[in-house]
């Protein structure tokens, strides 16, 4: 019998640089996510190189004498990939490959590539296409001549490997068939909304990776593809949910993170109207992340540029068995308790307490809490379904919902 040989990874390093704005603690929790990043689209890191600097070199980003430093590392251990942990020019891009000889990488490009691997559906791979294709439009110039040496693996899925040959002309022809294909799909899907009758519509929204599919599926009982990795759910999934003989439709959709690409955003935007046209958000939230407050303001940022910031919104707060606090000696009159100290009890004094009923607590994986989540979110789509279809309620107290 033959044995299966484990997957070998792509060996990579991360560059990323400390500013004024990014501070050490603030560049180390970005490569800390740059790193699971990496890990998600098949890679390996074998190093980080950081730099302090008032801003970017213009041109290689980080300064000469650090270039040195990663060039030598990498020749000497031979790898294949280094990534950056910020959008790289088409300039800096073209000049530091000529100096490291290896396939470089930014942030931006390799989110694309893991969408590319993730997205299963024609709609979600013609959204990442489209998004590849205007991220690759502005670095066409020399960008062949390295690509020549290059053999795959990460950043290379899509059209990087399959349009070598292309030239400006001809991607700006694919990205206005891609937009009319696209723009083809978000009647058929905005029929498709509209067909789903009268109940009311809940969507899940959250960073990447905080276990809204766990979520959908412990409620829904439904089989949505669940993973511990950045991005596992990609394609947006809607399930029928009755909580107590009343039905509504609950939507799983893609997680957010910082430093989203902005291609993804513009075409993913259909897949965000299902978050647009809910009518309750239920806010997932790892709270045993140390830094799920940033995590909050990033998801919150972007329900903002989408025109969803002031819809009705749950917190959940989820990985409630996760959650540890960091120890305290409180004979300690020197060092300071900070928020990393706090229990789940303090914490829910905080800001959470001003939430009230909108703050739930749960672990969806261990089915911690779930009663209190379901009755909480029940009591929120009775509310709204009341509003809006008060006949069922007033003309006919026996009405069944499920009928519906």
């Amino acid at each position: 019998m033959i044995e299966k040989k484990d997957i070998e990874l792509e060996r990579a390093v991360l560059i990323g640089i400390v500013t004024k704005n990014q501070d050490e603690d603030k560049s180390k929790e970005y490569l800390d996510e740059l790193e699971f990043l990496t890990y998600t689209a098949g890679g390996e890191v074998l190093k980080r190189f950081t730099q302090k600097m008032d801003m970017p070199n213009p041109k290689t980003f980080i300064g000469t004498g650090k270039m040195q430093e990663v060039q030598a590392f990498i020749e000497e251990y031979d790898i294949g990939t280094a990534i950056f942990d910020d959008e790289l020019s088409p300039a800096q891009e073209r000049n530091i490959s000529k100096i490291l000889n290896c396939k470089v990488l930014d942030r931006t490009n390799l989110i694309l590539d893991i969408f590319a691997q993730r997205a299963q559906t024609s709609y979600a791979r013609t959204q990442v296409e489209l998004a590849q294709c205007e991220y690759l439009l502005p670095r066409l110039k020399g960008m062949w001549t390295h690509l020549e040496r290059q053999k795959g693996g990460i950043g290379m899925r899509g059209p990087g490997e399959t349009e070598i040959e292309t030239d400006r002309r001809i991607v700006r022809d694919k990205i206005a068939l891609l937009k009319a294909k696209i723009k083809t799909i978000d009647k058929q899907m905005a029929v498709q909304r509209g067909n789903r009758g009268k109940m009311v519509r809940v969507a899940l929204v959250g960073y990447t990776n905080v276990g809204k599919s766990t979520l959908m599926n412990t409620i829904s009982k439904s089989e949505v593809f669940a993973e511990n990795k950045l991005f596992a759910t990609l394609d947006t999934t809607v399930r029928k949910v009755v909580i107590q003989n009343l039905p509504f439709l609950l939507t799983d959709t893609v997680g957010f993170i910082r430093k989203l690409p902005t291609q993804l955003v513009e075409s993913f935007k259909s897949t965000l109207d299902e978050v647009r046209e809910a009518d309750l958000l239920l806010h997932v939230v790892d709270i045993s992340h140390p830094n799920f407050e940033e995590h909050i303001e990033s998801v919150n940022k972007i329900l903002g540029e989408i025109d969803s910031a002031d819809k009705p919104t749950i917190m959940v707060f989820n990985k409630i068995d996760a959650y540890e606090a960091e120890p305290f000696d409180d004979t300690d009159l020197v060092t300071e308790r900070t928020k990393a100290n706090y229990s789940l009890q303090e914490w829910k004094k905080t800001w959470m307490n001003r939430i009230g009923n909108n703050a739930l607590f749960i672990s969806a994986l261990n089915k911690q809490n779930l009663e209190d989540f379901k009755k909480r979110v029940y009591d929120e789509v009775r509310e709204i379904h009341v509003t809006r279809f008060p006949y069922n309620h007033f003309l006919y107290p026996d009405y069944n919902y499920e009928e519906e």
